[in-house]
């Protein structure tokens, strides 16, 4: 708790000094980042982006950056929260993660979005419009991707974060789509949806194995249990993978978030 503690201090110490550099005059907007929107063929409908650029990105033509993905990317999701947390770990002083681009994915509908079909009768209950997971991934694969690497100076690198159905879907993802993603942060991951019927899914076909990072709280016995032998299938679907597992004893499911993705930079970082 102690680097979160440290994360906010430094990040409302820097907000408040770029203010006071960047003009005398009050009342000027704090600008974090670019809102951009593609429309999506696959989904019928417009989408939002988020996108945060690293200190230099306008005054460096050259220099391509890598790219994370988060899902619940919303300006009141997760996307200012991870955005602190990547300005802070790509400081020159501090340099546990290189200068990268974060695109947050705004919802729409997060139920229809990071599901596939279930047949459990609750779950439909639940979440009516839920079960659209394989369009939402063909437009990251086929749509979104292409659109950042057209619009920004972007290297091979590129992560995915996800939590809870954001987790499921990033499972999803790694089983049906690995290459989509060079490194996946999975955290707290709603494997339970649809009886674990995740877990019965044939893993495609990986050229290159991604390096994965799996994180769970002290949360529901399923929530754990489905967390752990998620690493069990992987490894044993695929030794190449590099895997790391992580639990947070003092985290539940609403706390995890931020202490796993800035422990899964940290964790990458050690090669």
């Amino acid at each position: 708790m102690n680097k979160l503690l440290l994360l906010i201090f430094i990040l409302v110490t820097s907000v408040a000094v770029k203010g006071q550099g960047m003009t005398s005059q009050p009342n000027v907007p704090f600008v974090l980042g670019k809102i951009e929107h593609i429309h999506s063929n696959i989904l019928s409908e417009n989408r939002i982006l988020n996108v945060y650029l690293p200190q230099g990105y306008d005054t460096d033509s050259t220099t391509k950056y890598p790219v994370i993905y988060l899902l619940d990317g919303s300006a009141d999701e997760d996307f200012i929260h991870i955005a602190g947390i990547v300005q802070f770990l790509n400081f020159s002083w501090i340099k546990i993660l290189p200068k990268s681009i974060l695109v947050g994915i705004a919802n729409v509908d997060r139920k229809r979005d990071f599901t596939f079909p279930t047949t459990v009768v609750e779950d439909k209950k639940e979440s009516p419009t839920s079960g659209g997971s394989a369009k939402f991934i063909a437009f990251i694969g086929e749509e979104l991707q292409p659109f950042i690497e057209k619009n920004f100076r972007t290297n091979s690198s590129k992560t995915l974060i996800g939590q809870s159905l954001g987790g499921l879907l990033a499972t999803e993802i790694l089983f049906k789509k690995p290459a989509l993603f060079s490194k996946y942060i999975i955290v707290s991951p709603s494997l339970w949806w649809n009886n674990e019927s995740i877990f019965q899914m044939k893993a495609a076909a990986r050229q290159e194995a991604p390096e994965v990072y799996i994180a769970v709280g002290n949360e529901e016995k399923v929530m754990k249990d489905d967390a752990k032998k998620l690493v069990s299938v992987l490894n044993t679907q695929d030794k190449k993978i590099k895997i790391h597992f992580k639990y947070f004893p003092s985290e539940n499911h609403a706390t995890i978030l931020h202490l796993a993705v800035y422990d899964a930079f940290e964790t990458f970082a050690k090669k």
